[in-house]
Formats: C-alpha cells, sequence, structure tokens
C-alpha cells in the first residue's frame, strides 16, 4: 500500500533503503551469510524498536560473513545525511554485540565528546527500559562524567573516552565507534583508537557522519580508499553542483587496492544535481517519510541554508572546501590545474613558514607561468628546522632566486634569522604594515578573475596551484585575526596548520614586490632617458 501525504493527497516520497554508494557483497545475503537480520530482530523483539528499511539493510550489508563464519569489513564507515538515524544504527549493534555476541569491550569516541557521552546515555537507557537486559548487568551504569560505562555479568564492557591521542591506548576493542567522524582534522584519534581492534578476531571500527570537507581528513581519505576500491570516481572528482571533473581530493599514489575488508555505504545525492531535486532529497535522507524528516522540512532547509550548508549536511555531498572558509566558494577551487608549472628558465621567489608547535617547516617558491599567471606551490616540508638553510642554500637552487622571505619577527621562524642572514641568499624580511598588505593581495588574486565566459560558466584564475592537501586545507578552513585596519591568517585559532598557506602567501607577496621593484627601475630609467 502505498504511503500518501496528508496535504497533498499524493505518495509521500520514501528515502532510498540502498545508498546510491556501497561495497557490493561478495555473495548473496541471507541470515546464514549475514549477522545484520539478527540484529535487526535483536531490536525487534527485544528492544521493540522497528528499525528503518535503510537501517535493516545497512547492519545487513555492514555484518557480512565471510565463509570462515567471521565479519567480512572491519572497518565500516556509513555516510548519510543529518538526522536520519545513524546514532540508532549504533546503538542497537553495541547492545546485540554486548549481550548476544559477547564482544567483550566496546569503545564509543566523538570529536566532541559531549556527543559519545550523549550516545552512552541513550544505550543506558534503551538497556534500563528492558528487564532482561537489566538483570545482566554487573552494578549499575556510571554515568558520571569522565567515568561513564556500564558491565554485564559476563564481563562486556561499555565505555567512551576523548577524542584524542591517548583514546583507548593499551586496551583491547571489539568494537570501537565513531560518531561525526568528518570533524576529526587530525589522525591523532584515528591512530590511538583504528589499532585497538586488531588482536580482535571478529574486531569493527565504524565511522559514521555526514559529508565532510577540507578538513575532515581523516573521512576524506577513507573515502577516497573506499571509492578507489570501487572503481568508481563519482563523489571524488566531481563537482557537486555543476557535475564537472574537478582535481581529485588527494593524490592517487595509493594506486590499486585490493583490501576488501574496508566497507562503505553512503546515501548521497549525485553531484551535480540541483538543491530542489526531490530525488536528491530521497538518496541522501534515507528516513524520509519515515520518521520526523518530510518534504516539507527539507524544503525549508533549502530554501533558507546557505548552499554548501545545505549539501553538505542534507545532500550529504563532499565540498573540497569549508563551509566556513576564508575565501568564497570555489575561488581556491578554480586555481587549482594539476599541470600547472613555471615557464622554463622561470626565477622564483620562496618563502619559509614553520609550524605553531614548530614541528614541521614548509617553503613555497612563486613564479611566473608561460602564459604569465602566477604559480604557486608547497615544494619542501619536513620536520624540524635545522634542514630548511641548507636545503635552500644547495648549489642546484640558488641560482633560481629573485628573493627569499620570512616573517621578521615574533613567528616561529624568525629563530632561522641569523642563519639566513649568513646564508648568502637574497633574503628580503617580511614584517610589519607588508604582512597584512601581502595577506590581502594575495586574497585577491585567488578570487579575482581575467575573464568570464557566461554561456560556459567558466573563469580564469590570475593565482594557478597544483592540487596539494598540504595547502588546500588551510586554504579552505583558515581563520584570520585583525591587524589595524587589515587581518592576517590566525596560527593559534584555525583548525589546521596555516603555515603552508602562509608559505605560500608570503612567497607570493615577494614576487608582487619584484614586480614593483622593476616597474620602478623602468619608470627611473623612461625618466633618464627622457632628460637626456
Amino acid at each position: 500500500m502505498a504511503v500518501v501525504s496528508r496535504s497533498s493527497g499524493k505518495p509521500a516520497l520514501l528515502g532510498r533503503e540502498q545508498p546510491r554508494v556501497f561495497t557490493p557483497p561478495l555473495r548473496e545475503l541471507t541470515p546464514e551469510t549475514s549477522l545484520g537480520f539478527e540484529v535487526a530482530e535483536f531490536a525487534r523483539v527485544v528492544l521493540d524498536i522497528e528499525l528503518y528499511p535503510w537501517q535493516k539493510w545497512c547492519l545487513v550489508h555492514a555484518l557480512e560473513l565471510r565463509e570462515d563464519g567471521m565479519f567480512r569489513f572491519r572497518k565500516v564507515f556509513v555516510l548519510v545525511g543529518r538526522q536520519n538515524g545513524k546514532s540508532l544504527v549504533l546503538l542497537v549493534l553495541t547492545l546485540w554485540r554486548m549481550y548476544i555476541d559477547g564482544a567483550r569491550r566496546v569503545l564509543g569516541t566523538a570529536q566532541d565528546r559531549g556527543i559519545a557521552r550523549k550516545q552512552f546515555l541513550d544505550t543506558v537507557e534503551v538497556a534500563e527500559s528492558v528487564a532482561d537486559l537489566v538483570a545482566e548487568f554487573n552494578g549499575d551504569p556510571v554515568k558520571t562524567r569522565g567515568f561513564e560505562h556500564f558491565v554485564l555479568r559476563g564481563g562486556e564492557t561499555y565505555q567512551i573516552a576523548a577524542s584524542n591521542r591517548r583514546a583507548g591506548r593499551s586496551q583491547t576493542i571489539d568494537l570501537a565507534l565513531m560518531d561525526e567522524l568528518r570533524e576529526q582534522q587530525t589522525w591523532d584519534t584515528w591512530s590511538a583508537v583504528s589499532k585497538t581492534t586488531n588482536a580482535r578476531p571478529n574486531g569493527q571500527l565504524w565511522g559514521v557522519s555526514n559529508a565532510g570537507d577540507a578538513s575532515s581528513v581523516v573521512l576524506r581519505h577513507f573515502r577516497k580508499v573506499a571509492h578507489l576500491a570501487l572503481g568508481d570516481p563519482d563523489g571524488l572528482s566531481l563537482d557537486p553542483i555543476s557535475g564537472k571533473t574537478i582535481a581529485p581530493l588527494l593524490p592517487d599514489e595509493a594506486g590499486e587496492v585490493e583490501d576488501d575488508t574496508l566497507g562503505i555505504f553512503e546515501w548521497s545525492a549525485h553531484p551535480g544535481c540541483s538543491i530542489w531535486d526531490r530525488d536528491g532529497w530521497a538518496q541522501s535522507n534515507p528516513s524520509l517519510g519515515y520518521g520526523g524528516i518530510t518534504e516539507r522540512t527539507l524544503a525549508s532547509d533549502a530554501a533558507s541554508d546557505p548552499e554548501w550548508v545545505f549539501r553538505t549536511e542534507v545532500l550529504c555531498q563532499w565540498f573540497d572546501g569549508a563551509v566556513d572558509g576564508p575565501f568564497p566558494p570555489g575561488a581556491w577551487q578554480q586555481g587549482i590545474d594539476d599541470t600547472s608549472k613555471l615557464a622554463k628558465r622561470s626565477k622564483v621567489t620562496a618563502c619559509i613558514d614553520v609550524s605553531w608547535d614548530r614541528s614541521l617547516a614548509h617553503v613555497a617558491f612563486a613564479g611566473r607561468r608561460k602564459d604569465g599567471r602566477i604559480h604557486v606551490e608547497i615544494v619542501a616540508s619536513r620536520a624540524g628546522t635545522d634542514w630548511v638553510v641548507p636545503w635552500l642554500a644547495s648549489k642546484d637552487r640558488t641560482r633560481q632566486y629573485m628573493a627569499v622571505t620570512y616573517q621578521e619577527r615574533g613567528a616561529p621562524v624568525s629563530s632561522l634569522s641569523t642563519a639566513l642572514a649568513d646564508s648568502g641568499l637574497p633574503v628580503v624580511t617580511w614584517s610589519g604594515t607588508e604582512l597584512a598588505r601581502g595577506t590581502g593581495q594575495f586574497y585577491d588574486l585567488v578570487r579575482r578573475v581575467i575573464g568570464t565566459d557566461a554561456d560556459h560558466g567558466w573563469s580564469d584564475p590570475v593565482l594557478m596551484h597544483r592540487s596539494q592537501p598540504l595547502l588546500d586545507v588551510p586554504a579552505a578552513t583558515a581563520v584570520t585575526k585583525p591587524m589595524g585596519d587589515a587581518w592576517l591568517w590566525d596560527r593559534a585559532k584555525s583548525p589546521v596548520d596555516v603555515a603552508p598557506l602562509i608559505a605560500a602567501t608570503g612567497a607570493v607577496w615577494a614576487l608582487l614586490r619584484e614586480d614593483e621593484l622593476k616597474a620602478s627601475e623602468s619608470a627611473y630609467t623612461d625618466l633618464d632617458l627622457a632628460f637626456a
């Protein structure tokens, strides 16, 4: 029987049970080849929870068994629009693994510990509502902040951990849960938690989220690995608005991927669709029409949200930039050209910058391409600072420089002042009001175009660069701070290390400075000739 909308009398739009992108099963999935059927039955009979069709589908496919009876997937990634019930999937899975499957330890994490705590409390609340489950408690659940856990009589334990480099270390985990994986902007938590399941024969790690952006380094990486394994570039190199090919999210250095222990299940709208595409709504919101999410709600969001917010949060589409990045949406991406290079025998300006914790030093080059546009790239990035001056001063590089610059005062790189002064390099210090001037010049170049074709919708950027995650991520996420009437890149408040972006900005500033000096010299020469 078709579901009919009361307001319009038309058949209600229902979310898609099957995701648009997913890792296919190795064989037909039945109760003998997947434990997901058992989990859905546990939810219905024991927990009195009737899962939505997509939630059952997800569990059935994610809990596929190999022929030896063990889980096929050791890492499971579920991407779906906001408020569709992915947390309920984790809740049901957690209780089933503890009560039925006998998982000894379950660990919950999220970038915000409050999210992991809420998931824990919701799970405990459901367990406490079922007398048979309460009877298995070994003492009362501990809900005190910082100590949250509960234990069953068989020793099965569920606890949560803060999202940091210590999360889960020294523990052996059967089921690791990472909620809102898009918010992991460093590898610290992943490195700490992911290996805790390695020693367990049926260990699994689940990462759930909606779509991320350029700062979502962990989710972004594994999404690409999973897509490459599918041989499917969709969603990796297509602009979510136009559907046109853009530079890939990450370099394809991994080559062919043969690992079948990683599963991705992605409910997302197809790149290129309109924000008003109802089919796209159904693809990315599988709970649509089954619970609280309605067409009316999504229509309200589409009409009022900034476009990138709606695409990320509702359509589960990836944008290779941050929603609140410093540049206008798409401006940085328009300058990406993976074939970009300097003109032959072109000289360059170089800028050095060091991360705020002094862990990494970066060198950027800027120069002119054959077509006259500016090319900028990070040419070196290594731990520490001892290598910087010898690297710059090597014989095969010194002849390339018009100028080498760095921030003279206050910045971490200023510790190299003496070494640079003694190096013989053409050093020009970058300081005072020139810092703000250079940052403003860089910003204007990123958003500026030198020609527009209204019929085809393309524009030619002035500042060109290759796709380099080291540079692309801070360019998409950097925070600014005021300096008088202007502003600079903020090292302290930016979510990722902005030193590569500062190095690129300084290199371009030095290049423009050289252009100005040449123009001034030319003007004086012309003036001298006029009075000769």
